[in-house]
């Protein structure tokens, strides 16, 4: 597949096959996607692959932050469901990095990092591999920071969760890119 069909067919995956994913294929992936422009070439990354035991404990996690209602019933439904989502999900990879105490070069780190993730979404696409970064309130966490092993001075960049695709949607419309391209003389 050419480059530019592999990021125009690309598409986030919230669905998967009840398939195991190779980690060791991740991982040839990922020496592969880490060659992305990264000024002072700080390469700050680091990457932990979750599942198993490791995945039971964050599907808890979600379980008890989404456990929301007015009774214990309602409480307890929306808790199972966010634990079955998670549970759902082959295999998650963490993508963290340490965090520059200078602003710049911290931006700069995430931008690169942010890159590796991207590199690593269409090198896995190519391998019938899908995935959804995600971030948010969990990734936050200290309790979710304490299972995956985030150490102090590092951020959660992502939360990918891969597999093999149940479903692909159609391609969501992208804005006309001439009318924000300028030409300045």
């Amino acid at each position: 597949m050419k480059l530019e069909e592999l990021i125009k067919g690309r598409r986030s995956i919230q669905l998967y096959e009840n398939k195991e994913v190779d980690i060791p294929l991740l991982k040839e992936l990922l020496e592969t996607a880490i060659w992305v422009p990264n000024h002072k070439m700080t390469q700050p990354w680091r990457f932990v692959f979750v599942h198993g035991k490791g995945k039971e404990k964050i599907a808890e996690l979600n379980k008890r932050l989404s456990a929301k209602g007015t009774t214990e019933e309602e409480k307890n439904r929306s808790g199972e469901k966010a634990y079955q989502k998670m549970i759902d999900v082959p295999m998650y990879l963490m993508v963290l990095m340490e965090e520059s105490p200078d602003l710049k070069l911290r931006q700069e780190d995430y931008a690169a990092t942010s890159c590796v993730i991207q590199n690593f979404s269409l090198l896995a696409w190519e391998q019938g591999i899908g995935m959804i970064w995600k971030t948010g309130p969990m990734t936050t966490t200290e309790a979710f920071r304490s299972i995956i092993g985030a150490q102090n001075g590092e951020k959660v960049v992502g939360m990918l969760q891969i597999g093999y695709p149940a479903k692909v949607t159609k391609p969501r419309p992208r804005i006309d890119i001439q009318n924000r391209i300028e030409e300045i003389y």
